[in-house]
């Protein structure tokens, strides 16, 4: 089964070939296509979001479409960055960027739980744009008092899951790969994939 990644993100990227060689696909990223316009996500929702760019991208390509939508939601902060979490500081911001805002802004909450999660929507597409799938995965945890750990991507370093004393920077990508917001999303895609035989995906 061809398989388009809907995203540049590198890291997202390398996280779902990890979470898919499981599976008989062949995956393919957008940098593969010449002249792809990008998706606006313009929706209120990882949900909205999420089905915008797969039914987007697969009409593109003529590829079924996997794209998700994610970030991270911290109670004291009411939600956000939700799912501005990569624009939180500004388009063009760097990670670290946008994880010292996040902890200038939590600070000034004198919030001592810090409990946040990740949330991750992922939609599936067929090649006529027709959404066949959307999982939602969530990983609780809290926000550390400063990054910790060089692994992983976006505020990965700040975030510790529930029952781990150490940030998503710090854990092991086996360990991400079973807990994340993002691998139990794609746990549920895959659960729906093997519905399918390979001549049904790929016609």
């Amino acid at each position: 089964m061809k398989l388009l990644v809907g995203t540049n993100n590198r890291g997202k990227i390398a996280e779902l070939n990890e979470l898919l060689t499981v599976l008989p696909v062949q995956l393919f990223a957008l940098i593969n296509f010449e002249n792809i316009s990008d998706v606006a996500e313009t929706g209120k929702t990882f949900a909205e979001n999420a089905i915008l760019k797969a039914s987007s991208y697969a009409l593109q390509t003529g590829f079924w479409s996997l794209s998700d939508d994610s970030g991270l939601e911290v109670e004291a902060l009411n939600g956000a960055p939700g799912v501005f979490s990569a624009r939180y500081a500004g388009e063009k911001a760097s990670d670290q960027e946008r994880m010292l805002k996040l902890l200038a802004e939590l600070a000034e909450t004198n919030d001592n739980l810090r409990r946040a999660r990740f949330v991750c929507a992922m939609a599936l597409s067929d090649k006529k744009g027709e959404i066949k799938f959307l999982a939602e995965g969530v990983c609780n945890g809290t926000i550390a008092f400063e990054p910790r750990g060089t692994k992983g991507f976006g505020y990965d370093p700040l975030f510790i899951p529930d029952g781990y004393e150490q940030t998503f920077g710090e854990l092991s990508s086996t360990v991400k790969q079973k807990i994340s917001h993002r691998a139990r999303a794609i746990e549920k895609i895959m659960r729906f994939l093997h519905t399918f035989t390979t001549l049904e995906l790929d016609q």
